[in-house]
């Protein structure tokens, strides 16, 4: 399996809400594994590690290595971060083991590129992303860290569709979703509503304000 990033686990005797507390005592975040046909396992991670991977970004279709001591490595993928409701600090993280042949649903973000050469946005276009990520079908072997969106020969009114980024060999739209969706479009520039009826009250209280000087012409 290819591109797994590793993480250093420990292992926990114990389930349960006193045992988990417990952990986050010592300084660690509790979280299990499930699936794979398998009983769940429960382990400890450190919190610094998880908030890494938050930041890197993408971690919601990448492939861990959880490597714990004294135990056989496990291909896993984050499904869930329970965050502090105030500290935003990870207190809890769900894994799901993975199996090479054995298709997953993930989300993968999309990369735009050529912005700088697109004909539309040179025009004043703008970049409207309707979607930020796809939900696929991916053999965990290959899952692809994003697909790519190029806007470089993109005009006004042009758009991208699923079947237009790099990047998706191998894997297969999530239901509910068509080949033909809207990824992004440039959008015609905007006026500004309010500054265009301000510099028109202006003028109008200008022309105003002359007409009413004395030996203006009137009409």
């Amino acid at each position: 399996m290819a591109n797994l990033t590793t993480l250093a686990v420990s292992t926990r005797a114990k389930a349960g809400k006193g045992a988990a507390r417990a952990t986050r005592r010592e300084g660690l975040v509790p979280a299990v594994i499930y699936g794979g046909k398998q009983e769940p396992s429960i382990i400890a991670l450190d919190p610094r590690v998880i908030m890494k991977e938050l930041h890197r970004g993408g971690w919601s279709s990448r492939v861990y290595n959880l490597a714990a001591e004294g135990a056989e490595p496990v291909a896993a993928l984050i499904r869930d971060v329970q965050l502090h409701p105030v500290s935003d600090a990870p207190i809890h993280v769900d894994f799901q083991r993975v199996a090479a042949g054995t298709k997953v649903h993930v989300e993968v973000s999309i990369s735009f590129t050529g912005e700088e050469k697109s004909p539309g946005i040179k025009r004043g276009g703008v970049l409207n992303v309707v979607r930020h990520y796809i939900d696929v079908q991916a053999d965990p072997a290959n899952i692809p860290e994003h697909f790519t969106a190029d806007l470089s020969g993109l005009d006004i009114h042009d758009n991208v569709r699923w079947t237009d980024l790099k990047g998706t060999e191998g894997v297969v739209l999530g239901s509910g979703q068509a080949a033909d969706m809207v990824i992004a479009s440039i959008a015609a520039p905007t006026i500004d509503a309010e500054m265009e009826a301000e510099a028109a009250a202006k003028a109008a209280a200008e022309a105003e304000a002359a007409a009413a000087k004395p030996g203006a012409k009137k009409k």
